[in-house]
């Protein structure tokens, strides 16, 4: 929603995946003389990591392989230099790792032991969703 503004610095960030993009990202942030917001994905301990509170920073990295998580910048500064102020800093994900990805954390295994085929279901619509919104991201990030 802060996108469409205009003239609000945005950036969607996972230090365990990209540590320079979190940091330019923060620099960024703080150099533009406007509002910034930065939405960071923070695995806490409601999400029920089966490799523990220790293994945060890799499962950031994880989120955004799979396609789960997306990094990108939105500078409205590069706009007034002629450029894409929208800039899609995630790789292409590795889509098959998607589901794995969802049972490696307890908020989701969990659903599947309680009500199996509704979560099956709701699985199929997260990882189309999370295409969705990276190919939406792709257009973003293709255009000016």
């Amino acid at each position: 929603m802060a996108l469409s503004y205009g003239y609000v610095y945005v950036a969607q960030v996972a230090m365990g995946a990209s540590q320079t993009q979190f940091f330019n990202a923060l620099k960024e942030a703080e150099a533009y003389d406007g509002p910034s917001l930065i939405i960071a994905y923070s695995p806490c301990i409601n999400h029920g990591l089966k490799e523990g509170m220790g293994f945060t920073q890799k499962e950031e990295k994880l989120a955004v392989e799979c396609g789960y998580w997306h990094n990108y910048r939105y500078n409205p500064l590069l706009e007034q230099e002629g450029k894409n102020p929208f800039i899609l800093d995630s790789k292409e994900p590795d889509w098959s790792k998607f589901q794995e990805f969802l049972m490696n954390e307890v908020r989701f295994s969990s659903l599947m032991l309680t009500f199996p085929k509704e979560a099956k279901e709701l699985f199929v619509l997260t990882e189309e969703n999370a295409k969705w919104r990276y190919n939406t991201y792709k257009r973003m990030a293709a255009t000016l």
